[in-house]
This record gives C-alpha cells, sequence and structure tokens, in this order.
C-alpha cells in the first residue's frame, strides 16, 4: 500500500504537537485541562483528514506514547476519553450525513453525542472517582460533578467545533494537500 510522504509527515508533526502539549500539561497545572483539549483535537485534525481508520491508529500512537513519555498517566487516562470521544462523534457525524432521509438530523447529532459523553463520563464518575477529585464523595457532590461536567463538555463541543472550522480550516492548506 503506498501512502504519501506528505501525510505521513503531517502525521508525526501532530503526533509530536499532542506529546509536546501533552507534556506541557504535567509541567503547568494550572492549564493542564486547556492542554489535554488541544492535543485531543489533533485526534479530530488526523480523522477529518484521513479517515476513521488513519484517526483510531493516531490516537492509539498518541496514547501509546503519552504513556511512555509524559509523567502524569492520570492526564493519559485523560486524553485518551477525549481522543475516543472525537474519534467516536466523528464516526456519529458521518452515519448521520450518510442518512438523507433522516429529518432532524442535528438533534439526532446531539442526543448521540451527549450519550457517547456520558458513556465515557458517568462510569468514571461512579467507578473511578479518584480519577476526577480527591477525597470523600457524598450524594451531593456527584450531582454537582455530573451537572459540572455537561457544563466542561459543552464548552470542549463548542471549542472543537470552532477549531476545526476556524483555526484548522485557515491553516490546514499549509500541512495537508
Amino acid at each position: 500500500m503506498y501512502v504519501g510522504a506528505k501525510k505521513v509527515a503531517t502525521a508525526g508533526l501532530l503526533v509530536a504537537f499532542t506529546i509536546i502539549m501533552m507534556m506541557l500539561s504535567s509541567v503547568i497545572e494550572t492549564n493542564s485541562l486547556f492542554l489535554i483539549a488541544a492535543a485531543s483535537f489533533c485526534v479530530g485534525i488526523a480523522i477529518r483528514e484521513w479517515g476513521s481508520l488513519w484517526g483510531l491508529a493516531f490516537l492509539v500512537s498518541c496514547i501509546l506514547l503519552n504513556l511512555l513519555l509524559t509523567s502524569n498517566k492520570m492526564y493519559c487516562i485523560t486524553f485518551s476519553c477525549m481522543g475516543l470521544y472525537l474519534w467516536l462523534y466523528e464516526r456519529l457525524w458521518d452515519f448521520i450525513a450518510e442518512k438523507k432521509a433522516l429529518s432532524h438530523r442535528t438533534l439526532f447529532l446531539w442526543i448521540g453525542k451527549f450519550l457517547l459523553f456520558n458513556l465515557l463520563y458517568v462510569p468514571v464518575l461512579f467507578f473511578m472517582p479518584k480519577l476526577l477529585f480527591t477525597g470523600k464523595i457524598n450524594g451531593l457532590a456527584v450531582i454537582g460533578l455530573l451537572l459540572g461536567g455537561q457544563i466542561v463538555f459543552l464548552v470542549y463541543d463548542v471549542a472543537y467545533r470552532y477549531f476545526q472550522s476556524r483555526i484548522w480550516g485557515k491553516i490546514r492548506n499549509h500541512f495537508v494537500q
């Protein structure tokens, strides 16, 4: 199978950028979630530019390199969840785009996005709460984290769509052909 050198070089640069963002998230603790989200946007770039199979390979390679190179392994789990969400979201987008006869496609997309996010977030919240916070948990804290997670998800989703349409849309011609 022939793979273009420019595609491989661009993917390598995106992996390197992802690893740098993840390393910086371990160093600059106050902006760690922002840097992890920025790193996960590269997964979305790989999916949109080269398809879901390349995107999945990109995600797996970034996860493995993050586990080897970054110091904070908890951030690797966060990156993995964000990257997996983006991969599933892009697959859902493609699935809904193919269904031309489906009415209210935007509504189905939003419902699907919330389901995907909550399928990743709720098990972490209930079965691995130490990933999200330290200390004792009570019922009110769980409700607060559940609602807070939804707000963070909305911000993340809007930021990702803005990044794809405005920022990557303007600079992509310098990297990908």
